[in-house]
């Protein structure tokens, strides 16, 4: 059974379990998370439709995507994350469905579902089976110490886009859609990071653009921007799939919980990283 070591741990976030929970309580009590820990509780009300969160090392954006995570709290639990990430390295196939196996961080494995996996490979010959792509990719993996630390156990599905163009973007959606219409109990995360290395107003100026169109589940436009206003936004693809699905599976819009740059982290303003923590409803 294949066994996904860590790629990051050591560098995004701490390699023991015990400082990587502590980085975590930290993320989600600073002063630009959301100041409180998880509850650990659980009711009828059922969990979020899709997430967008940030994958940059944990003292930069993680208590931006703790915003997003603590909206797990206190609600149905899904038994499958399909978590959804660019390819920043080239390498792999244009859109890999990691096979089966485990993932393995400090917290502990997470088991792949791999019935999903060749579920969405029958709905799209889009989708590759490949564990080549994920190898070294960190936009997954950042988010799956989040996910254990709040739901415990759980599995999950990892989508690596090397291709991002508006045509595979939508077809990943589509797909998804399909899926999500006959199964319960899964919910979706997009990986993303904002404009890199400007100024933070430049970076907020335009990242407000992008922001604007996600809200309105509005793919198009929303790539129209990127090129127009140069936004460099690595995740876009994974996030015009989560768009696409969450639209033609009835919802109407993204609610932006929570945006800020590495500037009003560290207080250098001169080059800075967008993050942004956003989530979908079922409608």
């Amino acid at each position: 059974m294949p066994r996904r070591s860590p790629a990051v741990a050591g560098m995004f976030y701490p390699s023991s379990a015990a400082s990587l929970k502590k980085q975590i309580e930290e993320c989600f009590l600073h002063s630009i998370g959301p100041g409180k820990l998880p509850s650990g509780k659980i009711n009828k009300r059922s969990h979020p439709l899709a997430l967008i969160s940030p994958h940059a090392g944990y003292v930069y954006s993680g208590p931006v995507a703790a915003h997003g995570y603590l909206e797990l709290d206190g609600r149905s639990r899904p038994r499958t994350v399909v978590v959804i990430g660019p390819n920043h390295y080239g390498i792999g196939m244009d859109v890999s469905i990691y096979p089966d196996g485990v993932w393995v961080t400090p917290l502990g494995e997470v088991k792949i579902d791999s019935q999903l996996g060749r579920e969405l490979t029958e709905l799209s010959d889009i989708f590759s089976l490949d564990e080549l792509s994920h190898a070294r990719e960190h936009s997954i993996e950042v988010q799956i110490p989040f996910l254990q630390y709040v739901l415990g156990d759980f599995s999950f599905l990892p989508i690596c886009m090397l291709d991002q163009s508006i045509e595979v973007s939508l077809e990943v959606g589509r797909a998804l859609a399909e899926l999500l219409k006959e199964r319960t109990g899964i919910m979706l995360v997009a990986s993303t990071d904002f404009t890199h290395y400007e100024p933070h107003q430049v970076a907020v100026k335009k990242d407000s653009i992008a922001l604007d169109n996600i809200r309105k589940l509005d793919v198009e436009t929303l790539y129209r921007v990127l090129r127009e206003v140069d936004i460099s936004m690595c995740g876009y693809g994974p996030v015009s799939a989560v768009l696409e699905a969450s639209r033609r599976l009835g919802a109407s819009k993204a609610e932006l919980l929570k945006y800020a740059t590495s500037g009003d982290i560290t207080g250098d303003k001169s080059s800075v990283v967008g993050y942004a923590s956003l989530k979908i409803e079922y409608p």
